[in-house]
């Protein structure tokens, strides 16, 4: 039986621990991550949500092909790269998960519970539709520079809401975004932490979400990391969708502009 590339990987990284002595443990988690690219199971939620973006669903038996992204209806490449973006017809910023909600709702017919009860997967038992959509448009932005607008007075308004929000400090740790991406060489467990103050750490972080999650065995987009790092500060729950959520992506993504696109990625 041949081995995928990814346990090929893994387990030469098992047996040869001489080799993490031999560079610094950021150095080690960049091969790691290199190693199992090839492998990369985000390449399954990509399928199924090509797949889920062209079937015909909902009431009224219609595909997500007629769903304007920013571009046009149904063009899908080059959309996330200029996202968060003010959208006319809903009067509102909207970043892709808050998009495909509004489509699902307007286009196919869905209750907007409906469309919104399953954001983020939990394991075999529990896969997420907008995970495998977001992970299919992502990556037909691949290779294609960040270009996020902020012509319009609401984008301009939700980036300078998101700032406030990256800086604004609470909870029971008094903790804040920038409390642990405001500046160099900060790290949790084995993990660098990017200073999402600067452009090349604003670029290099944002630019890499969504990503799969070996820890976790699942596909996790850009709302889900925001909404794990409001659980990890101890602030209330992030509510999928919110104002808040898409201004605080707003913010992270018009900093990452003119870095090239590169996810879905793999991450520990």
């Amino acid at each position: 039986m041949k081995l995928p590339c990814a346990v090929l990987a893994l387990a030469a990284l098992a047996i040869a621990p001489s080799a993490v002595a031999q560079g610094s443990t950021a150095d080690e988690i960049a091969k790691y991550r290199a190693a199992l690219q090839d492998g990369n199971p985000a390449e399954l939620w990509e399928i199924r949500g090509e797949a889920l973006w062209r079937e015909k669903r909902g009431p009224k038996r219609v595909s997500l092909e007629n769903c304007d992204l920013g571009l046009g209806a149904g063009v899908v490449k080059g959309a996330y790269a200029q996202l968060p973006r003010y959208f006319a017809d809903a009067d509102r910023v909207m970043d892709l998960e808050t998009r495909l909600v509004w489509c699902m709702v307007t286009v196919q017919g869905y209750a907007e519970a409906d469309a919104k009860k399953n954001p983020f997967g939990s394991g075999n038992d529990r896969k997420s539709d907008l995970e495998a959509l977001a992970a299919y448009i992502t990556s037909e932005s691949r290779g294609v520079k960040m270009n996020v607008s902020l012509r319009h007075a609401k984008e301009a308004e939700a980036y300078r809401v998101g700032e406030k929000l990256f800086y604004f400090r609470g909870g029971s740790h008094d903790f804040a975004c920038a409390t642990c991406h405001g500046e160099e060489g900060k790290r949790i467990r084995l993990q660098d932490l990017p200073n999402l103050t600067t452009a090349a750490g604003a670029q290099k972080a944002y630019t890499t979400w969504p990503a799969y999650r070996v820890s976790q065995g699942e596909l996790r987009t850009f709302e889900w990391r925001l909404y794990d790092c409001f659980r990890q500060q101890r602030f209330p729950e992030l509510i999928f969708g919110s104002d808040g959520a898409i201004a605080l992506t707003m913010f992270l993504a018009r900093n990452a502009n003119g870095a090239p696109f590169d996810a879905p990625a793999i991450k520990r």
